[in-house]
């Protein structure tokens, strides 16, 4: 036998959980077994050693200085071995992935889905998370997030394309009737986001129209501004991902179509996620749902 002074291995981890909390009764709530096994285990090392591994006086329990060198050796070993078996089969983290998500997206598009992800993907829980813009995993605790590539993401983040943006002005069906080309802009409010001011803009440019509003109106987010159109008040600016339930339903019309302005949405996962076997299962869910909506925008 190649480790002849070996003590027994059973024995170790009592021993180093008693010399880490100086306390047997401590160690034994760890571990989840009795006061009296973890008290066994310590004499049987002693006896293997052939020496004192504690000096036990009144209501106390003193590791011997031998005692607090071998249980950092033993601490050594314990984390190498630990290392190598999560390497050799990762385990699945505990508790729910938290997705961060753009307000409006989540609100319009995502949130109304999680039936049909709970059905087709029931081992995999997410925890939801309204933000935008620039990610940080570790400052915010959250595994994958959902953006707009309108800014740098994370050069270490993995990326997994959903679809493309696309964007065109929404309005309800009665007031579509006044739009019958781009003058008929003139006759109606434009509602702008201000979370994103340029969107208006963005949309005559690439359309090349440019007719003026009679009035214009700013509402803080895409979800109050399509909110507003679907109430009569004016005529938004939309993409295609958050007013498409709307658009289905018949609440709001798209009188000009839809046109892509360059960007794409992406989901961006913390590195140390790569291998988790829930990512790669919500990924695929995101993937196949998302892939519709660059088929459908182009047919509207």
């Amino acid at each position: 036998m190649r480790w002849s002074a070996l003590p027994p291995l059973n024995t170790l981890l009592p021993f180093e959980a008693t010399v880490r909390h100086a306390s047997m009764t401590a160690a034994a709530r760890e571990l989840h077994v009795t006061h009296g096994a973890v008290s066994r285990q310590i004499q049987n090392l002693e006896r293997s050693l052939g020496t004192s591994l504690f000096e036990r006086r009144t209501r106390a329990l003193h590791p011997t200085p031998q005692a607090r060198q071998l249980a950092a050796v033993v601490r050594d070993a314990l984390d190498q071995i630990d290392a190598a078996a999560r390497q050799i089969a990762p385990r699945a983290p505990a508790g729910p992935l938290t997705l961060s998500c753009e307000p409006t997206l989540l609100m319009r598009w995502l949130i109304p889905r999680l039936p049909d992800l709970a059905a087709k993907v029931p081992d995999v829980t997410v925890h939801l998370s309204a933000g935008g813009g620039p990610v940080f995993f570790e400052r915010d605790d959250i595994d994958l997030a959902i953006r707009r590539d309108d800014f740098p993401f994370p050069e270490d983040a993995s990326r997994t394309r959903l679809f493309a943006e696309r964007i065109g002005p929404v309005c309800r069906p009665d007031l579509a009737a006044r739009l019958t080309d781009a003058a008929g802009v003139s006759q109606v409010t434009l509602l702008h986001t201000g979370t994103r001011p340029q969107a208006w803009d963005d949309w005559r440019r690439i359309t090349g129209l440019r007719a003026e509003p009679a009035s214009q109106q700013t509402l803080e987010h895409f979800y109050l501004t399509l909110q507003a159109a679907a109430a009569g008040v004016g005529v938004a600016i939309a993409p295609y991902a958050v007013a498409r339930d709307d658009l289905e339903r018949g609440q709001l019309v798209a009188p000009f179509g839809f046109v892509p302005d360059g960007t794409s949405y992406h989901l961006l996962g913390r590195p140390s996620r790569e291998q988790d076997g829930r990512v790669r299962r919500l990924t695929a869910w995101l993937r196949a749902r998302t892939s519709r909506l660059d088929d459908d925008s182009e047919r509207v």
